[in-house]
């Protein structure tokens, strides 16, 4: 079992605030399960020391309207998302915990939980960089489902991209 995820952040170094946290359960085949919480920016900024990026909130000022209002729904704190997300990884022992970039999707949430005093709930060993994966095979398109910049529509198409990408002989 492999969990890809996608946040939504308002920043993009480490201390970066999350927004939205979404990630999908899955096999060498298809998705099993979802994941998805809206972040309160209050909260990671006040109670999760996170700190905002101007020029990003300029960035997300110009995306899609869909993708923007997805992030007004249901918003916890950012103790809750962390907590919520920690929980629903706690079902399954994965064999890797996939984001967009080594430096971005996992280290920031592992961030966030450090900040917070809470135990990121994966260990380190089971980081793995979805985008180094589609760089090796450039020539495997990503069929895109859902609402680009959607967090749970992005974790979505990644994790089929990956699925279409060891099919293709790169694997894990």
């Amino acid at each position: 079992m492999h969990i890809m995820v996608d946040l939504e952040t308002m920043g993009t170094r480490p201390d970066a605030p999350i927004i939205a946290i979404g990630a999908v359960m899955f096999d060498g085949n298809a998705i099993l399960d979802e994941f998805y919480v809206n972040i309160d920016l209050c909260s990671a900024v006040e109670d999760g020391g996170a700190t905002i990026d101007p020029s990003t909130v300029m960035w997300w000022m110009k995306q899609s309207s869909d993708a923007r209002s997805a992030l007004e729904a249901d918003c916890v704190s950012v103790a809750e998302g962390l907590d919520s997300f920690a929980l629903w990884l706690s079902t399954v022992e994965p064999e890797g915990i996939w984001g967009n970039g080594a430096s971005f999707d996992n280290t920031i949430l592992s961030e966030a939980y450090a900040r917070l005093g809470k135990k990121t709930p994966w260990p380190f060993r089971k980081d793995r960089c979805y985008r180094t994966m589609k760089n090796m095979r450039g020539d495997i398109e990503m069929d895109r489902t859902g609402t680009h910049h959607n967090a749970l529509d992005d974790a979505r198409s990644q994790a089929l991209h990956l699925i279409k990408i060891w099919r293709e002989g790169v694997g894990v």
